[in-house]
């Protein structure tokens, strides 16, 4: 299906899921990269106490407060 026909699907309200390869589905600049950080032993014990508490993972816990400090900084 070509983009035009896409958008006029769209804009008539008629499903479009079953047009779309899911499978393949990106978001741009969203795409996971590994990196490896050194942290000490008392801010890796902080940082699983505080996962604990809130109840997600640790890595999860840094994910949502290094997005939090960027936008912070992006704010400025």
């Amino acid at each position: 299906m070509k983009a035009q026909q896409f958008d006029e699907t769209f804009e008539e309200d008629t499903p479009i899921l079953d047009q779309l390869d899911l499978a393949k589905a990106e978001r741009p600049g969203m795409v996971a990269r590994r990196v490896n950080v050194d942290f000490p032993e008392w801010m890796l014990k902080a940082l699983d106490e505080e996962a604990t508490r809130v109840g997600v993972a640790r890595q999860a816990l840094i994910k949502v407060w290094l997005a939090e400090r960027i936008e912070q900084v992006r704010g400025r």
